[in-house]
């Protein structure tokens, strides 16, 4: 059985930046993946909830995975995200993130009508059955819709290529039960921003976050002190330098406070896709405040 697990570490989601015409910007999106490749983060994710994947279709979608993969080099691994509603579009991106050279795919299941437990299995089967990456199994009912409960993802994780679990559910007690219910060996990554020391300390291989684009260097600084060096003393002054700011993007939506955070920190990236509004000033100005105080110099 193929347990092949290519990721760990700080997996950095990237913003999708859009044109005044409102068209993707492609050229924006590879310079802002490879400053973050330069950051240091040890994976890249595109078209995940900060790359406003409903908000694209699928032309889009593909233009962004390729530019992306095109912009890493292959200096570090690439997890596109591929889901959709029904199970024939998510095989279709996910064949063609392969194809252009992904090393792993992420499948949220969306729901409009709400899906049993066997339809998700399904979903996840016939992805998986037509393609050869490694999958990973992201759980976020607050925007996908659906809750995987542990045991039920220990279940997906018996399909060969399914290899890896993304809980974002912000109980950290999932992540111990998952450990409990799919072995001690289980890799699953944190995806609740404000959960992330929690969640290494529960033994999460990795944490997905858009913080890579603003405070890059304490989302590694965490990692290094409670995984690489197990500094529990350390990790918590580092993650309390940037709990403001993981709160903050959390709860005013990732797209509008990631981008309005780039632009504070001299990057233009665009506007948001309608329905999608700016972030409001007064919020501007707090953003403005926390990045200056979790940031070593001062935006």
């Amino acid at each position: 059985m193929n347990r092949h697990v290519p990721l760990r570490g700080i997996i950095g989601y990237t913003l999708t930046p859009f044109r005044t015409d409102g068209k993707v910007d492609l050229d924006k999106l590879q310079t802002l993946t490879g400053r973050m490749v330069d950051s240091g983060v040890h994976a890249i994710a595109p078209l995940g909830s900060t790359g406003c994947l409903p908000y694209l279709d699928d032309e889009e979608r593909e233009a962004v995975a390729e530019a992306t993969v095109k912009a890493v080099g292959g200096r570090v691994p690439v997890m596109v995200g591929v889901s959709s509603l029904t199970t024939e579009r998510t095989l279709h991106h996910a064949r063609f993130a392969e194809r252009v050279g992904a090393d792993a795919v992420m499948i949220i299941p969306m729901s409009y009508w709400k899906l049993t437990e066997e339809e998700i299995f399904r979903h996840f089967d016939t992805v998986a059955r037509a393609i050869s990456l490694p999958i990973m199994a992201y759980n976020n009912p607050a925007t996908g819709g659906l809750d995987m409960t542990p045991e039920f993802l220990a279940r997906l994780l018996e399909i060969p290529n399914v290899t890896m679990v993304k809980e974002s559910t912000g109980d950290v007690g999932r992540m111990h039960r998952l450990r409990q219910v799919a072995g001690e060996e289980v890799a699953f990554f944190n995806g609740s921003n404000p959960l992330a020391l929690a969640a290494f300390a529960a033994g999460a291989r990795g944490w997905c976050t858009a913080a890579a684009h603003l405070i890059p260097e304490l989302t590694l600084e965490l990692y290094r002190q409670v995984v690489e060096k197990a500094n529990l003393v350390e990790a918590r002054k580092v993650f309390q330098q940037q709990l403001p700011l993981l709160q903050f993007i959390v709860k005013g939506g990732l797209p509008r406070t990631v981008s309005a955070g780039l632009e504070l920190l001299g990057t233009e990236v665009g506007p948001l896709r309608a329905p999608l509004l700016p972030l409001p000033k007064p919020e501007v100005d707090a953003l403005r405040r926390i990045l200056a105080s979790a940031r070593p110099t001062p935006p």
